[in-house]
Order: C-alpha cells, then structure tokens, then sequence
C-alpha cells in the first residue's frame, strides 16, 4: 500500500471532488478524520448538501466542524495515525471573507503549517477561475482570493489532482509517487 500524501483536490461544483478525496484517504490505514468547514445557518438546500455528504461517508469517519479556525483544528487533528480531509477550502475561505478577516493572512498562515505538518492532510478546493466572470465587487474579490488560495495552496503540496466529470487529471505527483 502506498503511503498517502498531503494532496489538494480541485475541481468544478459537482465534479465528483469530495467523493475523490474520501477514497484517497479510504484507501489508506489510516484513522479518517472529516474536518468540515461548511456552516448550514436557517438555508435548507446546505442543510441538505451536508446530509449527503454525511450519509455518502463509509461508517469508520470522525466528523470535525470548524467553519472558521482551520490551522487551530488542523494542529488537533492532524496528529499520528491520521488522516484529514478538509472539505472544503472554498468554503472556509468564505467564511475567513464574511469574517471579516484578512484572506491572504489566513493562507500564509495555512501555508506555514503545511511546512511544518506531519501526516496527510487532503484539501478539497472548488476552481472557480473558470467560469463567467462574476457580477458584484464582492464575487469577484471572492473568485480572485479563491484562485490565489488554490496557488499557494498547490505550491505548498506534493500531490494536486484536478476532477473534471468524476475523473482525475493529476497536476503534480510528489516525488515518491514519480
């Protein structure tokens, strides 16, 4: 069995990323832990998005909601033994948005950990570049913070797989995997 490393999964809305990222760490002995960054509030439709999910997951997975404080959960989680699926970046990055806190910080500050981290960590993250160009300041403020996000991110990783239709393309292969 291969040892699993710290990889970003990136893909489009409904690409099949997240289904993608469960089985790399299904694959692994590794103890599974889910660090969910979604938050659901009074909107339904995520409430349902989360459900599925959770009901899509193989039994044998511990649930870790942090919306917000992603480095924090990662140094408790991300520990021996382990392996974390973050899901998803793009969601916690609204979230740091909404906050009002600085976006580019909190990805140095994700990527200093990732220097120092470990045990794998498998990031999901939605490529939002590709697609029309957003109406609002706001949109397109997010869309750009997204894309660096997903740079600095993929720079910082061994492993980056791209999901088009449920497929993988992989971008870059850590040199244990060459």
């Amino acid at each position: 069995m291969k040892m699993l490393q710290t990889t970003l999964v990136l893909g489009g809305a409904r690409s099949g990323k997240s289904v993608f990222a469960e089985q790399l760490i299904d694959h692994s002995a590794l103890q599974r832990i889910y660090l969910a960054t979604a938050t659901a509030g009074e909107d339904e439709e995520m409430k349902q998005r989360i459900a599925h999910h959770r009901n899509r997951r193989a039994d044998g997975w511990t649930t870790v909601e942090e919306p917000l404080a992603l480095v924090d959960a990662l140094t408790r989680e991300a520990t021996r033994g382990r392996a974390v699926l973050v899901d998803c970046l793009t969601l916690w990055l609204s979230n740091v948005m909404f906050a009002g806190r600085d976006p580019e910080i909190e990805a140095r500050r994700l990527t200093r950990f990732l220097g120092v981290a470990k045990y794998p960590i498998v990031f999901v993250s939605n490529e939002v570049g590709m697609g029309l160009v957003p109406e609002t300041p706001l949109g397109r403020a997010f869309r750009d913070a997204q894309g660096r996000l997903n740079q600095i991110i993929a720079a910082a990783v061994p492993q980056v797989v791209f999901i088009a239709a449920g497929l993988p393309l992989w971008l870059k292969h850590s040199p244990e995997e060459s």
